[in-house]
């Protein structure tokens, strides 16, 4: 049995680093590297002012989970398509979607968590 296209990853899962996070941003979500680019600045400065790395492994989970779901691109519609159902729903709409949305999130997590030494 074959697996729809639209299961398939786009990439091979990339290490969690942020050369290879920025990457694999660039290759599946090119629109994204702008914001990818001005958040690491922030974690770094942050991590800098503090003498802690907490601010540069959140920014590490949280573009390991985006691109998580982007190179997998029925996640990726589904997310798109909850968000527009919680951005112009009405309240149970709204609450359907933030469920919606927190599964995806949650099977992205439980998939980058999988991988993880």
């Amino acid at each position: 049995m074959t697996t729809p296209a639209a299961d398939q990853p786009l990439i091979p899962r990339p290490p969690s680093t942020v050369t290879a996070l920025r990457q694999a941003v660039a290759q599946i979500s090119p629109a994204a590297l702008p914001v990818f680019t001005r958040e690491l600045d922030r974690a770094a400065d942050q991590a800098r002012q503090g003498s802690d790395l907490a601010p540069l492994r959140r920014f590490i989970a949280q573009w390991a989970i985006h691109v998580e779901i982007q190179r997998r691109p029925r996640w990726a519609a589904e997310l798109r398509r909850w968000e527009d159902v919680a951005a112009t729903g009405d309240v149970a709409q709204v609450r359907t979607a933030a469920s919606e949305i927190g599964k995806i999130l949650d099977a992205a997590h439980a998939a980058v968590a999988a991988t993880r030494p």
